[in-house]
């Protein structure tokens, strides 16, 4: 059976980090400027991301002590969900994908993440189930093929069986680079969802 792979931020759903901080800042207390330095500029959310802080509350007891800010996973949900809004048409992309093989989201994100997602996006988990594969529960961050190669075996699928979306176009290469149809999803281009549901179709009948 065909997997269809999804990213989240900026596929599924837009992100703006400029609302994010902001309300992790009215939140905890501490400064936006202090937030993005010591955390996200320092290397830390890349290395969330990548499975060193594996539980919700490993990331946000770290979280506090490198910035100060002690906040409770409702209140990073809180502040993940207003940074977020739902792209409805990829949101119908994959539920018809759904119908068509297995879905599953693909994304690079640390561990609250997936405890948040059925505040943030109850639609795609609506749709998705249990088909959450995110970085820090594997230890690699897309672009790395490997991240790809073990999206395809996890599911039991192979990489010419299997189609990958993604904003990013470097995430889209190293999807590519072990044979999965590849689709860039182009911010800001006005023809980007049809021309996802257009890809989606061709990898459908690609063997007609």
């Amino acid at each position: 059976m065909d997997l269809y792979l999804f990213d989240y931020d900026r596929t599924l759903y837009a992100y703006d980090s400029r609302k994010r901080l902001p309300a992790q800042s009215r939140l905890s207390g501490v400064s936006q400027y202090h937030l993005a330095k010591s955390w996200w500029v320092a290397g830390y959310e890349r290395r969330a991301e990548s499975g060193e802080w594996p539980t919700s509350a490993e990331y946000l007891d770290k979280f506090a002590e490198i910035t100060g800010a002690r906040m409770t996973l409702q209140e990073w949900a809180e502040a993940r969900q207003e940074a977020s809004t739902p792209n409805p048409g990829v949101i119908a992309a994959l539920r018809r994908a759904s119908t068509l093989g297995t879905v599953s989201l693909m994304s690079n994100n640390p561990s609250p993440f997936v405890e948040s997602l059925p505040l943030v996006a109850p639609e795609v988990v609506e749709i998705l189930g249990g088909n959450l594969l995110v970085s820090f529960q594997i230890g690699v961050r897309k672009p790395d093929p490997r991240a790809f190669q073990l999206a395809v075996e996890k599911y039991g699928a192979r990489p010419e069986d299997t189609f990958f979306v993604d904003d990013s176009a470097e995430n889209v290469a190293g999807a590519a680079s072990i044979g999965i149809t590849a689709q860039h999803f182009e911010v800001g281009n006005p023809s980007a969802v049809a021309d996802l549901d257009a890809a989606i179709e061709a990898f459908r009948t690609r063997n007609s």
